[in-house]
């Protein structure tokens, strides 16, 4: 092993401070691992933290991104939950692990990887122990990676919020990374899943990762197509992934006693909705701030079981992270991923 490492670093906010160079290799200190990162997968709010900060203090120089799996390399003192050669994955929220997230009333909680914490676009990372589980041994490292954001955000909501049970009508919004986990985790539950999206290709592929039905938003209005589809009942369970005055259209949509997954903010973090049918409907607006540790080891349990793998669009090497980056720009069908040399 060579003392130094490639890691993309910024000396500010937006794409044209993002450099990649070399560094030291971390020493694991005691409490934590070093990992030999393999993979990391992108979310759009590493989009946003690069781009505007997203309104944090960041540390500079600053690293990017908070999802990754790789091979414990190195075991600090006291360490006893790993050991050399595990595979494993990132916590997104590495001090939460269980219960209610840390934070009160006035500042929420926002302790995450790659934004008040360190990222992991990096060819090794230090952490705690603690900010680790197990990768799932059915997953290659690019497959495992798109775990700790978008495979736990679609799990939290509606599993561990939502208690989704078989028969129950789930409307997945587009085709990225938590609609996806989204639509298999719940089609492995029982669940009907209409998939709204725009274009009939995207909704194919939909289909053959077991959609039952497929809306096309550009050429009919969704809402109405969901009261068909349900027969007027309207949909148990939403996942709102576009944000701004988007939910609107969510609670329009939503069921009696529906649960309405607030996730997305492609369109705007203020969101707005019609009173109305909020109040008549007895409908329940969940935000979803991720997940925490358990429900991550919940996951790979779930993977392991139904053998639920995860839809990458493309994968990159490391030296391409700013083509990868338009590649959000554009947007993916499923996840994008950074493999290390």
């Amino acid at each position: 092993m060579t003392d130094t490492m490639q890691r993309w670093e910024m000396d500010g906010i937006g794409r044209d401070k993002l450099a990649l160079r070399h560094a030291p290799i971390p020493e694991s200190k005691p409490g934590e691992v070093l990992v030999k990162v393999a993979a990391v997968s992108l979310n759009y709010r590493d989009k946003l933290m690069i781009e505007s900060g997203m309104g944090m203090q960041l540390t500079l120089p600053f690293t990017p991104a908070s999802d990754l799996a790789g091979v414990v390399q190195a075991v600090g003192d006291g360490v006893t939950r790993f050991a050399k050669g595990d595979r494993v994955i990132s916590v997104f929220s590495p001090e939460w692990t269980d219960g209610p997230p840390r934070g009160n009333g006035r500042v929420p909680p926002y302790q995450t990887l790659g934004g008040y914490y360190p990222g992991v676009l990096a060819e090794h990372v230090a952490f705690p122990a603690d900010w680790f589980v197990r990768a799932p041994a059915s997953l290659d490292d690019g497959e495992a990676s798109t775990l700790p954001c978008a495979g736990v955000t679609a799990w939290f909501a509606l599993i561990e919020k939502g208690h989704l049970r078989a028969g129950e009508s789930v409307v997945i919004e587009g085709t990225g990374g938590v609609a996806l986990f989204g639509l298999q985790i719940a089609k492995a539950r029982g669940a009907n899943v209409i998939v709204v999206s725009s274009g009939a290709e995207k909704l194919e592929r939909a289909k053959a990762l077991g959609a039952d039905h497929g809306i096309d938003r550009s050429q009919e209005d969704w809402v109405e197509t969901v009261y068909r589809l349900t027969a007027d009942r309207g949909a148990d369970h939403i996942l709102e992934l576009v944000g701004g005055p988007h939910l609107a259209k969510a609670v329009r949509a939503a069921a009696v006693d529906g649960r309405i997954y607030q996730i997305g903010v492609l369109e705007g973090f203020e969101i707005a909705s019609p009173a109305g049918p909020l109040m008549l409907k007895n409908v329940t607006v969940q935000g979803i701030g991720v997940g925490h540790r358990r429900a991550l080891e919940e996951l790979v349990a779930e993977v392991e079981r139904t053998g639920l793998k995860p839809v990458i669009d493309k994968r990159y090497p490391l030296k391409d992270v700013p083509a990868a980056l338009d590649h959000l720009d554009r947007g993916a069908f499923g996840k994008i991923v950074i493999e290390m040399p």
